[in-house]
């Protein structure tokens, strides 16, 4: 998106890069304009489970300014987009309408993925973000297989794409409580129900413990660390491979980020707990206690 406008015109040397987001595409923001050299502003909402991406964010030298929780991201848009209003040189990425957004994701990911699957894909499983990846990506893959079904994914406490109320949830990275703009483009002025929608055949769910659940045990069985929005998409994807009509077929499952980049989310609450008994607060510095002072097999 930022080279895009660097292409255009729109960004030019000395402005600054000023974004909204759950996080994700903000810190990859920041880094790009650390190594590009424009001065960056990361908006988000001010929860603890955005501690990480504050820090890293911060790490690459953007500023970062935090929005009322309870304003949703209907505030959190009306901030940023009031901030570049009122700023000349203030550039602003607008990932959520950008299209350069899924148009990076038809020409880069789609090819990718069908590359890599032996030009085999019968199902494709995204959360549901902006839309991006779901509809450019997803068009790509429906070119080459006609007969691919794309699968957006949001929180079973937000199913805003079917026309249901948004609620409180803790998938980070999807479920913003709006419906997308791309998703909406995909068939403008259809009501958001159930069934199918443009290229997307079905929007599926999973909720916020469930996303937990299955980042979990994805961590734990298979050695991969995913933070909760791959939680959900992989528990939809074990939930559509059981149906008789998937059997045999490829379903690819979007993984969106890292683990790592969320101790202060619920997914980690029980790891932590023990962590802070395993690791006192000052050390236990004896000589004369024994050898061995924490056992996590016996905790």
């Amino acid at each position: 998106m930022l080279e895009d406008a660097e292409r255009s015109g729109t960004l030019k040397p000395g402005m600054t890069v000023v974004e909204y987001t759950s996080g994700n595409t903000g810190i990859g923001i920041a880094m790009i304009c650390a190594a590009k050299g424009y001065k960056c502003i990361i908006c988000m909402p001010q929860l603890p489970p955005f501690e990480e991406r504050y820090i890293v964010c911060r790490m690459f030298g953007a500023d970062v300014h935090l929005t009322a929780p309870a304003l949703g991201m209907p505030g959190l848009k009306s901030y940023t987009e009031n901030l570049v209003e009122k700023n000349e040189g203030y550039f602003l990425v607008n990932q959520f309408f950008n299209e350069a957004n899924p148009s990076i994701h038809y020409t880069t990911t789609g090819p990718e993925i069908w590359e890599q699957s032996g030009e085999n894909v019968d199902y494709f499983i995204t959360g549901v973000g902006t839309g991006g990846t779901a509809t450019g990506t997803g068009k790509y893959l429906c070119e080459k297989n006609p007969n691919c079904k794309v699968i957006c994914v949001e929180p079973t406490e937000s199913r805003v794409h079917l026309g249901a109320a948004h609620t409180p949830h803790t998938i980070l990275g999807i479920g913003a409580g709006v419906p997308t703009h791309f998703l909406t483009e995909l068939a403008p002025g259809q009501p958001f129900a159930e069934g199918s929608r443009g290229l997307v055949s079905e929007f599926l769910s999973a909720s916020s413990s469930e996303s937990i659940e299955w980042a979990t045990k994805l961590a734990k069985t298979e050695g991969i660390m995913v933070g909760p929005s791959s939680g959900a998409t992989l528990k939809v994807a074990m939930d559509l491979a059981e149906r008789p009509e998937a059997k045999g077929k490829t379903i690819v499952v979007i993984a969106a980020s890292h683990g790592i980049r969320y101790t202060a989310h619920p997914l980690w609450k029980e790891m932590k707990q023990e962590a802070k008994t395993a690791l006192p607060q000052p050390p236990n510095m004896s000589k004369d206690e024994g050898t061995l002072f924490w056992d996590s097999s016996k905790a």
